[in-house]
């Protein structure tokens, strides 16, 4: 009977209606994605610089700017781009995983009324998106980190890998198929540092600047809240990071792999090139995981507006 229409048939439910699963999955990748594209030759600055005087106090970088133009000059301003292909697939897996799954967790236990969950709660669902994100994206974190790292070596001794699909596809062939998720422990480790950090961060500094009644939900907003997000991030991951860049690139010596394991990379850092050199490529760190931090959000914030508006308004 008409009288008796379920409010829900109705789109009257007790939760806002909201963008299928799939919409959230396909924006989080092309968030990143179109990040991705901005930032890239940072990227590939701070990977240079995480490997820089490896084994050695030595560097070959001294500062962010000197290895820039470095690169620039030797690569020209192609060679800042190396990796691209990597970069975009790694957002398109890890990045789609890791933002779809934290957004459908955080729509369902958020409360009735529209109470969003608490930190902690905010945290522990950004550390299970990251690592579930990070395992999905590990094959495209490698071919990356070794496409990045390939300029700085004498021309008998890279990789030469032409795109990521090729890094792949040699990668298994030559390497075995294991090879593509190495370094997969310290990878979903840096994940779940990252978005404990990243997510519940942004989350929790949008909802408290809101709160403050001197910003309403706009770009503005969405800035300084990743912002404080970025700046969170950075200053917990970089030690996981380098370990994560340092297995992923390393090479089979007589048939023994350079490090052992994460803590291997980690003491052998500390011992031959000092410990704040876990810190090393801060610079760059920071100037691409502000900024991709920034973008994403702002892309994601700004495609579930326009979804909103054009299939979920009336």
């Amino acid at each position: 009977m008409a009288a008796t229409a379920s409010p829900v048939a109705g789109g009257m439910s007790g939760k806002p209606r909201t963008s299928p699963k799939s919409v959230k999955f396909l924006f989080g990748g092309l968030a990143g994605m179109g990040a991705t594209v901005f930032v890239q030759p940072l990227d590939l600055v701070k990977n240079r610089m995480q490997l820089s005087g490896e084994g050695a106090k030595t560097r070959e970088y001294k500062t962010s700017f000197h290895a820039l133009t470095s690169i620039l000059k030797a690569e020209g301003l192609k060679g800042i781009y190396t990796g691209l292909s990597a970069g975009l697939l790694r957002q398109a897996t890890y990045t789609t995983t890791r933002l779809g799954i934290y957004t459908v967790l955080f729509e369902r236990l958020t409360g009735a009324d529209g109470t969003p969950p608490g930190f902690l709660l905010k945290a522990l669902i950004g550390m299970t998106a990251g690592a579930t994100g990070a395992f999905v994206g590990t094959p495209a974190e490698v071919a990356l980190i070794r496409m990045t790292a390939d300029g700085r070596l004498p021309a008998d001794q890279r990789r030469g890998y032409r795109n990521v699909f090729n890094a792949l596809i040699r990668i298994a062939r030559e390497e075995g198929v294991p090879t593509l998720w190495r370094g997969c422990i310290p990878t979903m480790a840096r994940a779940v540092v990252v978005n404990a950090a990243q997510l519940a961060s942004y989350s929790q500094s949008k909802q408290f600047l809101l709160d403050s009644g001197y910003f309403s939900d706009n770009i503005l907003c969405h800035f300084c809240a990743s912002m404080i997000s970025g700046l969170v991030t950075t200053a917990a991951s970089m030690p996981v990071d380098i370990v994560k860049t340092r297995i992923q690139n390393m090479r089979m010596i007589d048939g023994k792999p350079e490090y052992k394991n994460g803590l291997d990379v980690l003491v052998k850092v500390v011992r031959y090139e000092g410990f704040f050199s876990l810190w090393k490529g801060f610079t760059p760190y920071y100037a691409r995981l502000g900024p991709h931090t920034v973008l994403t959000f702002i892309f994601l914030e700004q495609m579930n507006k326009a979804y909103k508006r054009l299939f979920l308004s009336g």
